[in-house]
């Protein structure tokens, strides 16, 4: 046999001693409360007996290194060694193994916390659920008083892993049961139920579940939170649970997770209301101010996103110290770019070159650049801004990938459809996956006419990820427009809308393909809700020719000049308007 290799095994077989003997010399528990545990009388027989069993783990056969370390954990009762065990088990991804050891070790040490603990988790990992219902219960009731809270609202994340839902949400009812009426814990052990009710598909118990909460102590934000988490699951009365609470007196951290909920759903008016109650209620709230100016930028109205970036500006000047320097960083970013966007599009193109030169921060160095470039191609220097997208440097995948998006975008602003069909074809052909890159050329290829490869390309990308909804709503459009197969652009409209519910240019899609149906009423109410939703020069393109043909053209001209405010350079308002021969 080797020399090295004879030395190796020595060394090894003299730490393994070593280990045991560490274990075994005045045998301690592995928490406090196993003081049960008695001092180890090390012989030779049990000292050989261990380090084989070591031996046999690190040599490939740990079932035989279980055995003899769980036989020597039994004739000790020594916590550590009925650990091992089961660690050795666990490696060795035998859960029904690592089972027996953890409750070899519970019978040797019935107050050890640390048994329970490792029976809890194995339990949980093997979804032996209903089993798992005393080992949890003593979890709880080890716990000091004043950490159980704590304990309790950890729950969540303990049975996060576990399959069954139903079968969860019995285990945690069963095992809160003596808890829900106790002031001190009883709004988490509520909250918690509600928390894995919901999980479970059932939105109705989880309100319940909070409404028994709120009763316990009508101030706890928990139940609340617990609302908001279900909201958007149309639950109405969850909101209602919401607006009842933010009715007693301001809750600015409340408020803002309500307005996040409604942009979700994209109900901008309302979370813009709460956004300004926010800034009333706490006007040093430095996330509402850069929320609302998102909002606010988002629904066309510059004045008012402006002055809530500027403040969000100044109040960052004062404190920055409020959060993470990273989440700071790019909150800031936001906010400059955002600033630039807005100056940009009053094409005030010095005032957006000088917010972009303010932003310092490494991850938005390139989104900067970017920037500049669409503010050189609004200026007519088209060539400078490609050439300086393309010298960006790529330090990574995702870089590159902006690049090209970024190239592609400023080629179609600019009409350049041939050079931006070669880019996208390339970038496509190296990233066949990044749907995307395929919508985007697929769009490029309309522009050029290519329908059948548009068509091609686009239920190319609904075969391979169904749920991606922008494709379902181009193609949809696509045939609305030719006005052709009006049923099936229906349905591929309707599908897109299934996906992303309340998107306001799916809901322009769908007006169009009602209006070429020839249903005009329904055509025009939902256009109407598309562009209350979101003001955009699109939707009022095809809301004012609705409004046109029902011959109500005073109604016509008036969304056509909303329009012309918010974008006189779209090119389908343009083209409305020409075509039919109306002037705003």
């Amino acid at each position: 046999m080797d020399y090295y290799y004879l030395m190796l095994i020595a060394l090894r077989l003299f730490l393994l001693a070593s280990l045991i003997c560490v274990l075994t010399a005045n045998a301690q528990t592995v928490d406090h409360k196993d003081t049960s545990a008695t001092a180890s009388n090390m012989d030779s027989q049990l000292f050989y007996q261990l380090l084989l069993g070591e031996l046999n783990t690190r040599t490939g056969d740990p079932g035989a290194g279980y055995s003899l370390v769980l036989d020597a954990a039994r004739k000790t009762r020594d916590a550590r060694l009925y650990q091992r065990a089961v660690d050795i088990a666990l490696q060795a991804r035998s859960g029904d193994s690592a089972l027996l050891a953890a409750r070899a070790w519970q019978q040797a040490l019935p107050e050890s916390k640390e048994a329970n603990r490792y029976i809890l988790q194995i339990l949980i990992g093997l979804n032996r659920i209903p089993e798992a219902l005393e080992p949890l219960k003593r979890e709880i009731a080890a716990v000091n008083l004043k950490d159980r809270s704590s304990m309790v609202s950890a729950i969540p994340r303990l049975l996060a892993r576990a399959s069954d839902k139903k079968q969860v949400v019995e285990l945690v009812e069963q095992a809160l049961s003596r808890y829900l009426t106790e002031p001190t814990v009883g709004v988490e052990a509520w909250t918690v139920i509600g928390q894995m009710r919901a999980d479970s598909g059932d939105v109705t118990g989880a309100i319940t579940a909070a409404r028994r909460a709120q009763a316990i102590d009508i101030d706890a934000e928990e139940p609340i939170r617990l609302a908001l988490s279900v909201m958007n699951s149309g639950a109405p009365q969850a909101e209602l649970m919401v607006k009842k609470y933010l009715d007693m007196k301001p809750r600015p951290q409340i408020r803002m997770a309500y307005a996040r909920a409604l942009i979700g759903e994209k109900r901008y008016a309302d979370a813009a209301a709460q956004l300004q109650a926010v800034t009333t209620e706490k006007p040093d709230d430095l996330n509402a101010w850069l929320l609302r100016g998102a909002l606010e930028l988002h629904n066309e109205k510059l004045v008012a996103a402006e002055r809530s970036f500027k403040r969000y500006l100044d109040l960052y000047s004062v404190k920055p110290q409020e959060t993470a320097i990273s989440e700071t960083d790019r909150d800031m970013t936001q906010a400059l770019l955002s600033l630039s966007q807005i100056a940009e599009q009053r094409q005030d193109f010095v005032a957006a070159e000088d917010w972009l030169r303010r932003i310092d921060s490494p991850e938005g160095k390139i989104s900067v650049q970017l920037k500049r470039a669409s503010l050189l191609a609004r200026q007519g220097k088209f060539q400078e801004a490609r050439e300086l997208i393309r010298n960006q440097p790529d330090n990574s995948p995702a870089d590159a990938r902006m690049k090209t998006m970024a190239e592609a975008q400023l080629l179609r602003d600019n009409k350049q459809f041939s050079e931006a069909y070669k880019l996208l074809s390339e970038a496509s052909e190296r990233s066949a996956d990044d749907f995307d890159l395929a919508y985007d050329l697929a769009m490029v290829a309309e522009k050029l006419g290519k329908i059948e490869e548009m068509e091609r390309l686009l239920r190319v990308v609904i075969s391979s990820k169904p749920d991606y909804h922008p494709a379902y709503n181009a193609l949809g459009y696509s045939l609305a427009e030719r006005n052709i197969r009006l049923t099936e652009a229906k349905q591929l409209v309707l599908k897109a809308l299934d996906l992303a519910p309340g998107d306001p240019f799916i809901m322009d899609s769908l007006g169009w393909v009602e209006f070429r149906s020839g249903n005009l009423e329904e055509s025009r109410r939902i256009l109407q809700s598309a562009f209350d939703i979101k003001p955009d020069a699109e939707i009022a393109a095809h809301l004012g020719e609705v409004l046109w043909a029902m011959d109500r053209k005073i109604q016509a001209l008036t969304i056509w000049k909303e329009g012309k405010k918010l974008n006189a350079e779209n090119e389908t308002l343009q083209e409305t308007l020409k075509r039919l021969g109306a002037a705003p």
